[in-house]
C-alpha cells in the first residue's frame, strides 16, 4: 500500500517528462504496443541497434537514483520515505550483481549502494526514472527518431549501419555515466530483413514470429501439464487455463500454424490412462 500510495503521488510529476516511446509500466502503453511501434520502425528504417542493459536492476545505483528522484521532488517528508524504501533494498541484490569498474572509480566504488527489488511497483517506476536522461539523450543529442525502449531493452533504428556503429559507442559511454553497461557481444547492428528479437518475439517488417525457444519452451510445459492432469496432479481447468494464457500471448504473432502444430496433436487423456 506504501509503495503505491508513493507512486500515486510522485508519478504525475515525472510521467510528463518520459518520452512517448517508453513502454514499460506506464498506463497506455505495455509490450503490444511496444511490438507494434517497433514494427512501425522497421517499416521506415532498414537497420536497427538491438541492446539490453547488462544486470540492470542489480546496477540501478542508489546515488544516483536519488538525484534524480530529488530534481522533481520538493516535499523533504516524501524524499524520506523514498530514502527509507532506497535503503531497505541495499544489498538485495548483491549477489545477482558482478562488479563493473567505471573511469574515475576507486576502491570504494565496490561498496556504492545499488540494486532494486524487481517486484515492489516503486522499481518499477524508478527504473523508467532511471533511464529517462538516457531516453532524452538518444533523442536529443544523437536526434535518433526510431528508439523505443521497455525496461532495460532498446531498439535504435537508422538508415546507416555506420551511423549505428557510432552510435553504439555515444550509448556505451552516456550510459557510463549511470553506471550502466550493456551485453556488448549481444548488441550487433543487424538489417530489420534479418528480424528483430524484442520481447519474446521475432519482429519483421511485414510479420512477427514467435521465438523458436519460446514455443519449444511451451510445448514442454503442456506436455508436463498433461501428465500431470492424467495423474491427478493437475484440474482441466489449470491446463485450460495455461493453453488459454499462452494462446492470448502468440496470437499477437502470427502464430496460427503454430498453435495448430502444438495444440492439434496434444492428447488429453482420461485420468489414471
Amino acid at each position: 500500500m506504501v509503495h503505491h500510495a508513493l507512486c500515486n503521488v510522485i508519478e504525475p510529476l515525472f510521467e510528463r517528462s518520459f518520452i512517448h516511446d517508453s513502454y514499460a509500466n506506464r498506463v497506455g502503453k505495455g509490450t503490444h504496443r511496444a511490438l507494434r511501434r517497433c514494427q512501425q520502425w522497421a517499416r521506415r528504417y532498414p537497420y536497427v541497434l538491438c541492446c539490453d542493459v547488462r544486470q540492470f536492476f542489480p546496477s540501478i545505483d542508489h546515488a544516483i537514483l536519488r538525484c534524480i528522484l530529488a530534481r522533481r521532488i520538493s516535499h523533504p517528508q516524501v524524499m524520506w520515505l523514498v530514502d527509507l524504501i532506497l535503503a531497505s533494498g541495499v544489498g538485495v541484490l548483491s549477489e545477482a550483481y558482478d562488479m563493473v569498474w567505471f573511469p574515475g572509480d576507486d576502491l570504494w566504488a565496490a561498496s556504492r549502494p545499488r540494486g532494486l527489488p524487481i517486484g515492489n511497483l516503486t522499481s518499477q517506476f524508478w527504473a523508467n526514472c532511471y533511464l529517462n536522461p538516457f531516453d532524452h539523450f538518444v533523442k536529443r543529442e544523437l536526434r535518433c527518431q526510431g528508439y523505443l525502449r521497455y525496461v532495460d531493452d532498446f531498439l535504435v533504428f537508422g538508415d546507416h549501419g555506420r551511423q549505428l556503429w557510432a552510435w553504439k559507442a555515444a550509448v556505451l559511454e552516456r550510459l557510463s555515466q549511470l553506471r550502466l553497461t550493456i551485453h556488448v557481444t549481444r548488441a550487433q547492428v543487424r538489417p530489420v530483413s534479418e528480424g528483430i528479437p524484442f520481447l519474446g518475439f521475432v519482429v519483421y517488417p511485414e510479420r512477427r514470429r514467435v521465438k523458436r525457444r519460446k514455443g519449444v519452451a511451451y510445448a514442454r510445459r503442456l506436455r508436463c501439464l498433461v501428465r500431470e492432469y492424467a495423474e491427478g496432479q493437475a484440474t482441466l481447468d489449470q491446463v485450460s487455463a495455461s493453453v488459454q494464457g499462452w494462446v492470448n500471448h502468440v496470437r499477437y504473432a502470427n502464430s496460427v500454424g503454430l498453435r495448430k502444430a502444438l495444440l492439434c496433436h496434444t492428447l488429453i487423456g482420461p485420468r489414471g490412462g
